[in-house]
């Protein structure tokens, strides 16, 4: 296919390059800590949901200004109809203004309520809940946090034990999440729960959306580990929720939260990470202290540097296309993407050797990048579906093999 841009296209990616040159808060820098970040989440050291929150004045008010700056485009939901506060770009423009930012390392804003839980309300939502969460999401002011793995169901999603029974014009909420990304920055949470016992598994699950100061609602941060706490686990005890707050029908919620997952792309971020990353290794190494630092077999080295770069075009391209089609597209983009992690990250080892073993940011290589995105890379091919799943998806949707 023709990736390359339309003249249109060419001078919204100009437009957009313009926009984040003059729009973006020069106040709101990225963390010291975390400015030599690879990890994709966290945007070469930012982390907006954190960031809104911070202590800091800095950058909890360059964070928020930087969401009105956005949000006053239809940038923080580009691709969702412009009465709800998005942009309505096409898939392709969305695609380039995701690119730009990560290329000029500036944080998106409300990624999971924006491209997961905004387009499944746009699709099965009630107008009331459209109305009350569609503005509020694009103008970046709620956050969301999907509540669906629990201790046990992870894989096998389905097996879920968090109950909810309907008592008048709410459902009574007892169970544990956990593993849920950004949960302790979340104002809202989108959570899947069992409300008939006797059903088969997939189908007595309902889709219900929480308000995270809901008593009986309790979240607790889980520190990784790399010391970082960007999971929590979340505690549900005798929370009541109303009724209104279902998505699509009672006992229908495995079909809601399928729409919903559908939505999640593999996108271009992850790619962009890995590019720089890899140019940033590729200079460090030529540099004067790489050449003193790195290890001697620089023939090997310099071949799985090229396949690594070889393979984030690879990745490039297929994010490009998961962009586009959808279906099974995205399993593809995120099975690659999630072992090409991986791959990155031992490369990075065998560039420094023993000095890969280094954690302290100041005593290592490149501030100990590569040692922190080694460690990162661990969780790569099981969060978001594990590889195991991801292939059972191109296999049944994308091939069309029978299931075993």
């Amino acid at each position: 296919m023709n990736w390359e841009d339309t003249p249109e296209e060419t001078e919204f990616r100009d437009e957009v390059r313009s926009f984040v040159t003059t729009h973006f808060p020069s106040a709101y820098r990225r963390d010291p800590e975390a400015e030599h970040s690879l990890e994709p989440e966290d945007v070469w050291g930012y982390n907006w949901a954190a960031d809104r929150l911070s202590p800091d004045p800095a950058r909890r008010d360059g964070a928020l200004a930087w969401a009105a700056a956005l949000a006053e485009r239809g940038w923080i939901t580009p691709h969702w109809p412009v009465e709800y506060g998005g942009a309505g770009l096409s898939a392709r423009q969305e695609f380039i203004l995701q690119e730009e930012m990560m290329r000029a390392r500036v944080p998106t804003v409300n990624g999971i309520g924006a491209f997961l839980l905004g387009p499944t309300i746009l699709e099965l939502g009630t107008d009331e809940q459209k109305a009350e969460h569609l503005p509020r999401i694009a103008r970046g002011e709620t956050t969301w946090a999907q509540g669906f793995s629990e201790p046990g169901s992870g894989s096998d999603l389905a097996s879920l034990r968090t109950r909810a029974v309907r008592d008048g014009d709410h459902y009574v909420v007892n169970g544990q999440k956990v593993w849920t990304s950004l949960g302790a920055q979340a104002d809202w949470l989108f959570v899947l729960v069992r409300t008939d016992q006797d059903a088969p598994k997939h189908k007595g699950i309902t889709f219900l959306l929480v308000d995270t100061k809901t008593p009986g609602v309790t979240v607790r941060p889980i520190t990784d580990i790399r010391g970082d706490t960007p999971f929590a686990e979340v505690f549900f005890d005798d929370a009541r929720v109303p009724v209104a707050n279902r998505v699509g029908e009672e006992n229908r919620g495995w079909y809601v939260a399928m729409a919903a997952l559908g939505f999640e792309r593999a996108g271009i971020g992850a790619t962009v990470k890995f590019e720089q990353a890899l140019s940033t290794l590729v200079e460090y190494l030529k540099s004067d202290e790489g050449r003193a630092t790195a290890r001697p077999d620089m023939a090997g080295l310099r071949l799985e540097i090229a396949r690594r770069y070889a393979e984030v075009r690879v990745l490039y391209n297929l994010a490009r296309h998961s962009a586009s089609s959808g279906d099974y597209a995205g399993s593809v983009s995120q099975l690659f993407g999630a072992e090409l992690h991986q791959r990155l990250a031992r490369t990075g080892a065998k560039a420094f050797g023993r000095l890969a073993e280094l954690w302290q940011r100041e005593d290592a290589p490149l501030g100990a990048a590569f040692t922190h995105l080694r460690l990162d890379s661990v969780a790569a091919t099981f969060l978001g579906g594990t590889t195991e799943i991801q292939r059972n998806v191109i296999a049944t949707r994308g091939l069309g093999l029978p299931r075993s």
